[in-house]
């Protein structure tokens, strides 16, 4: 590829993920004036990125917001402790580092070969939650992508028998914080391509990243799987994820299925035609609303 093409391409990669996590931030409200938006750095791809993305959007925003970069230190045996702030320095970036030794906790009570990955996340987030106290944060980001979140859809639906996935914003059990995740919309593909572009200094996560036996493994080949055999089934599954119907579904906490009778309820529309065969036919207007989104999508992607 010549530097040319090369330069070519890497603005395009640029433009679509500061246009996607854009449209994250403004579909679902994630940043607002004034905000201090405390973002968590691993040392892994995503949060590079999330990182590098969100400085560029907050040059560019209509109204002001503050950054601050956390890494949790937990611990881990060989773990890098320069790196991440030697990065952070040479970019000038506000940080903090919190230094807590859950790696002990987690290896003392999780026997060996099982999967840590429940345990140290709980650790991590209450430990995250304090230090987004301490410094102010008003919005804590997290660097989970698109594939993150399906993966967590399909994991939630095989092993846990839930229909319940990562939502791009949430608010915690005390509700004293909201947690962002502005990388919603981004293919995890891109966010390879960025960190390759970008020379992030990349810290692997030993603890629990390395386990051969994780679900989300299984999960993130069937995914891949998918996406060779029947290209575009897994756009039409994220996108499913904005489209439900509670009154399609068997969940009587979300839909009140003792009131439907006669005179007692409202109508839904659609409600009785919503899976009728013409539906599903290729010239249904619902089966054109679907090829739309995911034509969209692709045009994003190679836009």
């Amino acid at each position: 590829m010549t530097p040319e093409k090369l330069a070519f391409e890497r603005n395009k990669l640029h433009k679509r993920l500061l246009r996607l996590s854009g449209k994250a931030i403004a579909d679902f409200s994630m940043i607002e004036p004034g905000d201090k938006v405390m973002v968590c750095l691993s040392g892994g791809k995503d949060s590079y990125a999330l990182l590098d993305l969100l400085r560029t959007h907050r040059e560019r925003a209509p109204f002001a917001f503050s950054i601050v970069a956390v890494n949790l230190d937990q611990k881990q045996p060989g773990f890098p402790e320069h790196i991440l702030p030697d990065y952070l320095r040479s970019q000038g970036v506000d940080f903090h580092i919190e230094t807590q030794d859950t790696y002990s906790i987690v290896t003392r009570l999780i026997p060996e070969g099982k999967t840590l990955c429940s345990l140290c996340s709980r650790l991590r987030r209450g430990i995250l939650y304090r230090v987004a106290d301490e410094l102010g944060a008003t919005k804590i980001a997290l660097g989970h992508h698109r594939d993150d979140i399906l993966e967590t859809f399909f994991l939630n639906l095989f092993y846990g028998g839930q229909m319940k996935g990562m939502p791009p914003k949430l608010i915690s059990d005390d509700g004293k914080h909201i947690v962002i995740r502005p990388l919603a919309y981004v293919e995890e593909s891109d966010l390879h391509a960025y960190a390759q572009w970008r020379d992030f200094p990349i810290i692997p996560c030993n603890l629990c990243g390395s386990q051969a036996n994780l679900k989300r493994r299984e999960v993130k080949q069937l995914m891949r799987d998918w996406e060779k055999r029947f290209p575009g089934r897994v756009d039409h599954i994220f996108a499913a994820l904005g489209r439900v119907t509670p009154s399609h579904l068997m969940d009587a906490r979300h839909y009140d299925f003792r009131t439907l009778g006669q005179g007692l309820a409202d109508p839904q529309v659609e409600g009785d035609r919503l899976f009728d065969p013409d539906a599903l036919a290729s010239d249904a207007p619902e089966a054109q609303v679907q090829r739309i989104d995911v034509r969209s999508l692709q045009r994003q992607r190679s836009a």
